[in-house]
């Protein structure tokens, strides 16, 4: 008898059918699960990514806005300095390209550099107008009106003294020669009798008469670059102006009030030194515009001696200060019974 397996029981068939169409069926349904547990996970990994991003955008800093820096205009060199005048050496290492010294009474030169050399002289101007209306003898008390005419279209420089103002001659001389107020100055010119025009041809007038070649004016504030002289002719203004009171008192007073209206505008001295003690002034002057440079005239008594002093196209605000303290303490230290000249130094 040959053998051969036996029959499976249909029970058992039964069951065994079963599990294999459950595994199919489990099979079949994991595929699809895992499909979408993974294209869940790339949805949920592009929103996290998509958030992240987002975030790092927002925790980038914001690019600041660049703000505009305003670069300073170079300042225009003066002309002493278009000129070379500042290359200059000297033994008192002046900040002046322009410097003269001499003895009032004595005319004795002192110190000298430069001092023909022929340039602006910016608000010196004033000292020549101050000089031609003390003489004029005009009344002090008579009222004058700021008009559109005294505002400066030179250089745009700014003023107090608003269009409509009224103030005395005198107020306006001793704001001029003191503040160097601009629109005092040419108001004084301009209300002058015969007009601005006149005033000018009389400046021009007077400089010759007192010897001062190398001299112009256009008009009477100092604000035109045409406006020009030297150091030896300044010389020369100052010792005239000097024997006028007025001037002598109303360019050394330290500071004035003036009443505007309800308004009560205090001015002060341009030349700081005539507050200080050391320094025993009789007149001064101070000039600045681009073309000058910084400026300064002064008579003075040092160690005894009556001294006019004069700088031109100084290089810095307080530089020309500084310089007459230099030359004060210079003349202060020389012996009593200096030499003729005692430091002379001529260019050009």
């Amino acid at each position: 008898m040959t053998c051969h397996d036996a029959p499976m029981p249909s029970k058992t068939l039964k069951r065994l059918l079963q599990s294999l169409s459950i595994c199919l069926l489990g099979s079949a349904l994991a595929l699809p699960l895992a499909q979408a547990a993974e294209t869940g996970n790339i949805v949920k990994k592009s929103k996290s990514t998509a958030v992240s991003k987002r975030k790092a955008v927002r925790a980038q800093p914001v690019a600041k806005r660049n703000s505009v820096v305003r670069v300073a205009a170079p300042a225009r060199p003066s002309y002493g300095q278009i000129a070379g005048l500042h290359t200059t050496q000297d033994q008192l290492d002046l900040k002046s390209s322009v410097a003269l010294v001499i003895d009032q009474d004595t005319r004795e030169v002192l110190f000298s550099k430069n001092d023909s050399a022929v340039l602006p002289i910016a608000s010196l101007t004033k000292l020549m107008t101050g000089l031609l209306i003390s003489e004029a003898r005009l009344p002090m008390d008579e009222m004058i009106t700021i008009t559109q005419d005294d505002v400066d279209t030179e250089k745009g420089s700014t003023s107090r003294l608003r269009v409509g103002t009224e103030l005395s001659r005198g107020e306006l001389l001793h704001l001029a020669l003191m503040s160097s107020e601009n629109r005092a100055a040419h108001a004084l010119g301009r209300t002058y009798p015969g007009g601005l025009g006149a005033f000018v041809t009389l400046m021009n007038n007077k400089a010759r008469a007192l010897g001062m070649r190398d001299t112009s004016y256009v008009e009477p504030t100092g604000l035109s670059s045409r406006n020009q002289s030297s150091a030896k002719d300044l010389a020369t203004l100052v010792g005239v102006a000097y024997n006028d009171p007025l001037l002598r008192e109303l360019s050394t007073s330290p500071g004035y009030q003036v009443a505007v209206g309800n308004r009560t505008l205090q001015y002060n001295n341009t030349n700081r030194l005539v507050k200080n003690p050391q320094w025993e002034i009789g007149l001064q002057k101070t000039g600045y515009i681009s073309e000058a440079g910084q400026c300064l005239v002064m008579q003075a008594k040092i160690a005894g001696r009556k001294l006019i002093m004069v700088f031109l196209d100084s290089a810095g605000k307080l530089s020309r200060l500084g310089d007459a303290e230099r030359v004060r303490r210079w003349v202060e230290s020389i012996p009593s019974e200096p030499p003729c000249t005692l430091i002379r130094q001529v260019n050009g």
